[in-house]
């Protein structure tokens, strides 16, 4: 399994918009940047990736998982741009700030720390355990 970090804006979608998409998902659509589309062919069914609220929050508040892999994105009327769909796992009980990824030494190769307007990100195995510890989320059994 692979991890990753999906960034969004509140105002255009938000962590309580995922969770009313329920177990259908959602498509992360919009994405117009070839690193990030890069990150999302990369990624499997099952893969987790942080739910990221950007702009004014810059915060971690939730975990979500890998549905369907790549495909079309429907927003995209030039058909040129894919995106996959992911799905609520659960919210972070303490989201976790970009403030405090970036205090944290172990965390200074972040993604998230050294590209910070990508909008799709790989998360290393470490840095993910390291940011769901801070944030005090436990996977659901």
């Amino acid at each position: 399994m692979a991890y990753w970090l999906f960034k969004t804006e509140p105002g255009t979608f938000s962590w309580d918009d995922q969770l009313k998409a329920g177990g259908k998902g959602e498509e992360w659509s919009g994405v117009r940047n070839a690193l990030a589309q890069k990150n999302m062919r990369a990624m499997k069914k099952g893969d987790l990736g942080f739910f990221y609220h950007s702009v004014q929050e810059k915060r971690i508040v939730g975990v979500v998982r890998v549905l369907n892999e790549i495909h079309p994105d429907s927003t995209d009327p030039t058909e040129r741009w894919n995106c996959v769909d992911v799905e609520a796992v659960g919210p972070f009980p303490e989201p976790v700030t970009l403030g405090e990824i970036k205090s944290e030494p172990r965390l200074a190769n972040m993604a998230l720390v050294k590209y910070s307007r990508l909008s799709v990100q790989p998360v290393t195995a470490e840095e993910w355990d390291i940011v769901c510890a801070i944030g005090g989320y436990k996977p659901p059994r």
